[in-house]
């Protein structure tokens, strides 16, 4: 059996959406599907998450709604004009819940933003399962909670109860009937819908293919394979054939937007495999993402993948006999949790220390009350803010037989008089994270590129 997931580009509208009633009706092991809600049609038009975030906005503002609620709707009404199908009943239904949205009380902000966000989903799996049935192919649509996928954590970030999983293996699914599951949203203990973080459709395929047992969990997007390098910054990159969960981990955390990062936890206790294909092409082998104990070392590559991201600030901290004081990091960490920042890395040396964290996720005020705080608790010779700081992943599993990679990837830096101002070897010995100018990234993953795979 295996579960299949599809993005939002994969069902934008009705013709994408016959693409994917092709896929999953050419093979009868596809009996689990995951839908996101509809993406971007074109360029420039808007998904409809971000018209539900939209609609969640207005109604906090107390604007008019008629307007957005007549758009979210026509997103869904003309999908079924493209298989024309009329069903008052069903697009009632549909209108009756939207209506029903803004008029119910929610016990803070999240779970309004997270009962919006999640109906995008929640609408699709129903209607994609109208017309499975529709056009003859028998398809049952079932909530998460009721499949057994059970969540705690926090409105808009849930995270999956352990023990759900059992439960879930206790499931009989019926054999000739297409179960459609909404991707992304969850319900919690006292049945509110809840959500995963954005693009969680990837999480709820993945909790499903191991609650299940799936021999295969396959994730349909708009790409035909994973590339080893970001295709707009080098044409024509190579496409990975193969590779590991935690090489796909590692290069989900530094920017590689195919696959959801969190989604390869649930599969990694039981080995499920992961095959990433392209709805527009499935016929195309597309990349699996395979256990560690799979990979022939004889056979890997020094480098399977170069991810970059922007998305980081540091704080410098110069204090001479730093490493003399004892305590004087935990001073630290202290004030990070008391203003509710978490750091990515925290590279030290003698007498000085660089605080790394993901600025997406701090106000300015927190990151103005962090300086402030340390500069009057320990008294620092120099403290700066490094508002950009970029980090570059250069992954392999071939990293840890390769030993000349890491001297390979710094000599080429060096030589294009690229400054590296954090070097990182993982434990695992498959990644190197390297931090460096953001007016220089681009040009550093290019050189990297060459080296490895021109």
């Amino acid at each position: 059996m295996k579960v299949v997931k599809f993005g939002g580009s994969s069902l934008a509208d009705g013709a994408q959406f016959e693409k994917v009633i092709n896929i999953i009706t050419s093979d009868s092991d596809r009996r689990v599907v995951v839908p996101s809600a509809p993406g971007k049609r074109f360029s420039g038009d808007i998904k409809v998450t971000d018209l539900f975030i939209t609609f969640a906005e207005k109604t906090i503002s107390g604007a008019d709604l008629s307007e957005i609620k007549q758009t979210i709707l026509k997103r869904y009404t003309d999908i079924l004009d493209y298989f024309k199908i009329e069903d008052a009943t069903f697009v009632n239904m549909l209108k009756n819940e939207l209506d029903q949205l803004n008029r119910i009380h929610y016990p803070s902000f999240d779970y309004l933003f997270a009962a919006f966000t999640g109906h995008g989903e929640y609408f699709n799996a129903q209607l994609l399962a109208r017309i499975l049935n529709h056009l003859g192919h028998p398809a049952k649509f079932v909530r998460p909670d009721t499949i057994g996928i059970v969540v705690n954590g926090t409105p808009r970030a849930a995270a999956i109860v352990p023990a759900c999983y059992d439960t879930m293996q206790q499931v009989t699914l019926d054999d000739q009937v297409i179960t459609v599951v909404p991707g992304f949203c969850a319900f919690d203990a006292d049945g509110l819908m809840v959500t995963f973080s954005r693009g969680g459709s990837d999480i709820t395929g993945a909790i499903l293919a191991r609650g299940l047992q799936a021999d295969l969990y396959e994730n349909f997007t708009d790409v035909s394979a994973i590339y080893t390098v970001n295709p707009n910054l080098v044409p024509d990159p190579q496409k990975i054939k193969t590779m590991t969960f935690r090489e796909m981990r590692e290069l989900s955390y530094a920017g590689f937007s195919v696959f959801h990062d969190e989604a390869i936890l649930p599969v990694i206790e039981t080995n499920v495999k992961i095959n990433v294909k392209n709805t527009n092409d499935p016929s195309a082998p597309g990349t699996m993402i395979v256990p560690t104990s799979v990979v022939d070392e004889k056979t890997v590559s020094p480098v399977t993948g170069i991810a970059t991201d922007a998305r980081f600030a540091a704080i410098y901290i110069h204090r001479y006999l730093l490493n003399k004081e004892v305590g004087f990091t935990l001073k630290i960490l202290e004030i990070l949790a008391k203003h509710g920042v978490s750091y990515e890395h925290m590279p030290s040396g003698i007498d000085d220390m660089t605080i790394i964290f993901d600025k997406s996720l701090v106000s300015e005020e927190q990151i103005q009350a962090v300086c402030s705080e340390i500069e009057e608790t320990v008294h620092p010779n120099e403290l700066d803010l490094i508002p950009e700081f970029a980090i570059m992943m250069v992954v392999g599993e071939g990293m840890h037989v390769y030993h000349n990679a890491p001297a390979k990837i710094l000599t080429a830096l060096s030589d294009a008089n690229i400054n590296v101002g954090m070097i990182n070897m993982g434990a695992s010995e498959i990644s190197l994270m390297l931090g460096i100018d953001t007016h220089k990234i681009d040009e550093a993953t290019k050189i990297i590129y060459q080296q490895f795979f021109n």
